[in-house]
């Protein structure tokens, strides 16, 4: 397959797109591809490249200390940005009318808004407050800007009213520590008298909440006699529970900060904070609340190891209704499971909320539960609502009833009209500019600019177009969440959400490791969104985020040529090795591709803990007994994203079950399109 950006088309051979009127399970084709551009538009994203070499070399020079010559870019869409670079550069020699001159030209624009984060910043340092006031903007939320601009308003004489209202207000919000620079505003605050004990005391209980006891101690010196040795006493309660909180005062407060304390011991001892809620829940008169607040930690820190603790039924028994959440129940589930207790499982899950309750992954094992206890009828009913989820345990589900894959892809069919509206937006232009000039936080800030202002149709548009130079993560990014909002149908947008490049090279370094090219790729979508030059902070990078010394020593085995720690960016080099390594855990976990995607994630110690308490569990219970979330999700997620990527390579998929077990050699599956398909992996 030519590894050309497949990721411009669309499946254009659907035999039919999800039609709310039919009732047939409408079988889909191979995906053949049907351009969501025009190929004139295509033509044009790539010829823009040549217009990035005045802005490439103008922030070159800059970061080399050069003169910059603004009349050279006046015209050039980018002339906003690399001005901002050689104010940033120079910003400690910048005028105040200059930076005052360039929000103004600038005004609306996201540049004029990162300009002005770094330029408050500076005009703080040096003092200069009748200047920060005039570039101050109320969007700004930063804590320390925002305590620079009340001490600006303070310094200029502005220190009224409303101005102690608004430093007050942030001093009782913070629970946690805030920045150096709001200290002069919060002193000014206590030298008017502004505040009071109540006002004390109510950062002292958001500090309990949010479990910062050295915050409730500075809070404390500003109080005076019985009060400031009672909220040390409290912060000291915070950090290590001792008995002396019996004797605080029987109130609403004392209440609070206590079962803040205990809730934070249970997470370490919860059995220390059992007898110890015991014993106070008598001396305070704890309310529900209160109990509920310890009582949920105890629960759930009982068992979140999963090493079958005795007391952990009766736990859980005790947590008050108005305690539970999701992820109480979801760990009264896992801790039943890790017994291999399906009553015990069956009966969590039917305490779940409804919502929760009929979600794939619970439907899934509400079936095992009642198929474990002879309930076959009500199982395969169970099982027939998990296949039309498709995700994980659906796929699962649906190998379970021998029954095709749900798969709806949602069709796009952009005007012209439309596609040149998108490619004229002058802040995509940029967008797509600055990503191709590798200033990636810029491109960011101009594509949500734009994004506001589209509609989810041209905001489809607009990500083919990034994809389509390579800025792939737009299709997960520029997706789905955007302002907040889940566009539940986005996420039918598969081969938008589901790029594949490279892949001839997965194609061939996967039958060179004896594995799935479906799973490297899915494997390589979970790790960089197929970004190369994607860097994790713990250093792992490019395609399959590969850390310097695991390359090495995966290059050294194989006899690969090691470049260094930067060629893990060169796309061939990563696929090489990140399929190699995969061949290497293979062969460390018994060929079973669920342990090694789990240890990809977490690493071998954990998964090595795992193993020995649970290792003989069938692999969808072992998956859903990991004990940390990331690795138990991106396990499951990457045995859905391997199925999508065999129906995008193609047209039909492996069995998850197989692929579960590193079977390569069983049956495919069709993929089909019910008219009550619900919603698809995310």
């Amino acid at each position: 397959m030519n590894p050309r950006p497949l990721l411009l088309a669309f499946a254009a051979a659907l035999a039919a797109a999800c039609s709310p009127a039919s009732d047939a399970r409408v079988p889909l084709a191979s995906p053949t591809p049907r351009a969501i551009l025009t190929q004139a538009q295509t033509a044009a994203i790539h010829a823009q490249r040549a217009d990035d070499a005045p802005a490439r070399e103008a922030l070159a020079g800059i970061a080399r200390g050069d003169t910059w010559d603004a009349s050279a870019l006046a015209a050039h869409p980018l002339a906003g940005w690399v001005e901002f670079a050689e104010l940033n550069a120079r910003i400690r020699e910048i005028d105040p009318a200059r930076g005052d001159g360039f929000l103004q030209r600038q005004q609306g624009q996201p540049v004029a808004e990162v300009f002005r984060g770094v330029w408050l910043t500076e005009l703080a340092r040096r003092g200069d407050w009748a200047a920060f006031r005039r570039s101050w903007s109320s969007d700004v939320t930063r804590p320390a800007l925002r305590c620079a601009e009340l001490r600006a308003r303070l310094e200029t004489g502005a220190d009224d009213e409303l101005w102690r209202n608004d430093a007050l207000a942030l001093w009782q919000s913070a629970g946690s520590s805030l920045p150096d620079d709001c200290n002069p505003v919060f002193n000014a605050l206590g030298e008017r008298h502004a505040l009071t004990a109540d006002a004390v005391w109510t950062r002292i209980e958001a500090a309990a909440a949010e479990l910062q006891p050295g915050v409730m101690l500075a809070a404390a010196r500003r109080l005076s006699g019985h009060d400031a040795e009672l909220a040390r006493d409290m912060a000291a309660f915070i950090d290590s529970p001792h008995d002396r909180a019996g004797t605080w005062p029987r109130d609403a407060r004392s209440r609070l900060i206590a079962s803040h304390g205990l809730a934070r011991l249970a997470r370490t001892d919860p059995d220390q904070a059992e007898r110890r809620l015991a014993q106070l829940d008598r001396q305070l008169a704890l309310s529900e609340d209160d109990r509920g607040r310890v009582l949920y930690q105890i629960a759930l820190w009982s068992v979140a190891s999963l090493d079958g603790n005795p007391a952990a039924t009766r736990r859980f028994a005790a947590v008050p209704a108005s305690a539970w959440d999701a992820s109480l129940h979801e760990w009264q589930v896992r801790e039943a499971l890790s017994r291999g207790d399906w009553n015990g499982t069956r009966a969590a899950i039917a305490r779940m909320p409804a919502e929760q309750r009929d979600s794939a992954r619970w439907t899934w094992f509400n079936a095992r539960a009642h198929e474990a206890l002879g309930q076959r009828e009500r199982a395969e009913a169970l099982y027939r609502a998990a296949a039309g989820h498709p995700e994980f345990h659906g796929f699962l589900a649906a190998d379970k009833l021998d029954a095709p894959y749900v798969l709806c892809p949602l069709q796009l069919n952009p005007s012209p009209a439309m596609q040149a509206e998108v490619a004229a937006d002058p802040a995509l232009q940029r967008a797509l500019a600055l990503q191709r000039l590798d200033r990636a936080g810029w491109a960011a800030r101009e594509w949500a600019d734009a994004a506001s202002r589209f509609t989810p149709a041209q905001r489809h548009v607009a990500v083919a177009m990034a994809q389509a130079q390579g800025w792939f993560d737009r299709g997960l990014f520029g997706l789905v969440n955007v302002g907040g909002v889940r566009l539940r149908e986005e996420l039918r947008l598969y081969e938008l959400r589901f790029p594949l490049h490279h892949d001839a090279t997965i194609r061939r370094e996967a039958a060179r490791n004896g594995l799935d090219p479906a799973w490297v790729a899915a494997q390589t979508r979970a790790e960089s969104m197929f970004d190369p030059s994607a860097r994790s902070p713990a250093d792992a990078r490019g395609l399959m985020q590969i850390l310097p010394a695991t390359g090495a020593a995966v290059a050294g085995r194989i006899g690969q040529p090691w470049g260094g720690a930067q060629s893990l960016y060169d796309a061939e080099t990563n696929i090489v090795l990140g399929t190699a390594y995969l061949n290497q855990l293979m062969d460390r976990y018994a060929r079973q591709p669920y342990k090694v995607i789990a240890a990809y994630n977490a690493g071998p110690t954990p998964v090595g803990r795992w193993q020995a308490a649970r290792g003989h569990m069938d692999p969808d219970v072992w998956i859903e007994t990991v004990t940390y979330r990331e690795t138990r999700d991106y396990v499951a997620r990457v045995l859905a994203y391997s199925a999508i990527y065999d129906w995008r390579l193609d047209g039909e998929a492996r069995r998850v079950s197989d692929r579960l077990l590193g079977r390569i050699d069983g049956p495919r599956k069709a993929f089909v399109c019910p008219a009550d398909a619900d919603a698809p992996v995310e």
